[in-house]
Order: structure tokens, then sequence, then C-alpha cells
């Protein structure tokens, strides 16, 4: 396992840009790392991306530059372990709601003595090849990233304690959900769901925690940075839309 750029980037206080690639598409993902993004996040919450496809986007990723993350379909240990044992270099789990559940979320991604991740030689660890299980277990523990979603307005008041998780890395902010949650589907930049992301990362400034959250443009990506955001998130789905929609509205005909 090499070291993650991505997370010592976030650590050192620099801004990270990333990309969503829900499409199950190896070369989608190694075009958007070529592209420079730092980051794959292969989604397999929203879209049909099972751990098979999942490995190729992964190889893809790292072909073009990037770090491959991907955000899992649910909170389940043996979910998240068949992503890290392919070779996921942090893991992004959806609806973390409380303290109990951010444990359980580090516990599924790290190795004793921080958590209780099956270990076993596989693609993550180069089969035991390059080192002993003993040594990748160490090296997964420090390298691995553990990013937990905040996207439901019940949990605000629990996100201080959620920040408290030890090995929690990043809380990303998913607006689209949070937006929907506070029975405003779809309006992410209604008053009230900007003034509770704006309370999370006043929040998250006073106690020094890595924010991350989704950015449809460099405008969007610009005002989440102005906040405070260090892992802005694209979408490549919404960029190939967005270019696609560009170029048609522009030809004479």
């Amino acid at each position: 396992m090499t070291t993650n750029a991505v997370k010592k980037s976030l650590q050192d206080g620099k801004t990270v840009v990333g990309c969503f690639v829900p499409i199950p598409s190896a070369m989608t993902a190694e075009i958007c790392a070529h592209a420079g993004f730092e980051y794959i996040l292969i989604d397999s919450e929203h879209g049909p991306t099972d751990t098979e496809t999942a490995y190729h986007m992964m190889l893809a990723a790292e072909r073009g530059g990037a770090v491959p993350l991907v955000r899992v379909p649910m909170n389940h240990p043996q979910v998240i372990l068949r992503y890290l044992d392919i070779g996921a270099a942090g893991i992004m789990v959806p609806q973390v709601n409380s303290a109990e559940e951010a444990r359980g979320v580090v516990e599924s991604i790290k190795y004793h003595p921080e958590g209780r991740r099956g270990i076993a030689a596989s693609r993550s660890s180069a089969w035991t090849i390059t080192q002993p299980l003993s040594e990748f277990a160490g090296t997964a523990n420090r390298d691995t990233m553990v990013i937990v979603q905040f996207e439901n307005i019940k949990s605000l008041d629990r996100v201080p304690e959620i920040i408290e998780v030890p090995g929690v890395d990043v809380l990303f902010i998913g607006p689209n959900d949070l937006a929907q949650s506070m029975g405003h589907p779809g309006q992410t930049g209604h008053p009230d769901v900007q003034k509770v992301i704006e309370d999370v990362c006043a929040l998250a400034r006073e106690k020094d925690i890595i924010l991350g959250t989704v950015a449809a443009d460099s405008d969007t990506a610009n005002v989440a940075i102005g906040r405070g955001i260090q892992m802005i998130t694209a979408n490549s789905a919404a960029l190939l839309a967005g270019a696609a929609k560009g170029m048609l509205s522009g030809i004479n005909r």
C-alpha cells in the first residue's frame, strides 16, 4: 500500500479536489484522473457499481495518478471489507447519524488495535508479496481514510460527538440529502439549508476538523473553500451532462 497522498494533503491543511464517478466505467475513472482530479470517489451508493467493476475502476484511477476512494452503499462491516480488500484507499459511509455509527465505521476500516477489520492476503496487501500482514496492518491503519457523511438534519445535534470519534478523518456534508431531510428536496441553496451548513462549518473550524462536500462547478467549490472545506468533490455524470448540454445549446442549426 502506497502513502495516501490525499490524506497527507488534508492533514497538511491543503485543499484537495476529486470527483465522484457513479458510472460503472473504468475508462471514465481514468479520464477523470488524467484530467487532474486528485482522487476518484467510486460511488457504489448511487449507481450499479459492484466490487468487481470497482476493482477495475481503482486500477484505472491509479493509472491516471489519482487516489481511489469508495462510497459504500451501507454501513456494514462485510460490505466495507470487500471494497477495502480490492484496494480502496479510503471509505465514505453515507448517513452516519451518531457517534456509535461513526465508531462502527472506524472499527470496520481499521485493523487491531484500532478496529476489527477482517485480515487476509488480498490486493490491498499485495497478497503479502511485498510485506507481511503484520506490517501491512499498521500501514493500512495509518493511511486508509475514514470519511463519514452528515446528511440528515436529525443528526445535527450529534455532529459534535461524531467528530470526536477517534479515527474519523473527514466529515463530509451531503447537501442534497440534507436539504431533503429539511423538507427542501432539490433546494440545496435554500437559506435554511445553507444556515445549517455554515453552522457545521463553524463547528468544524472551532474543533479543527477536516470537512468535505460536493461542488457542481468552480464557483460552488470556491464558496465551500471559503468556508474552510478542504475536500471538494465534483461529479463526473453531472460534468458530462453539463458539457453535453452546453455544446448542444451553442450549435447554430
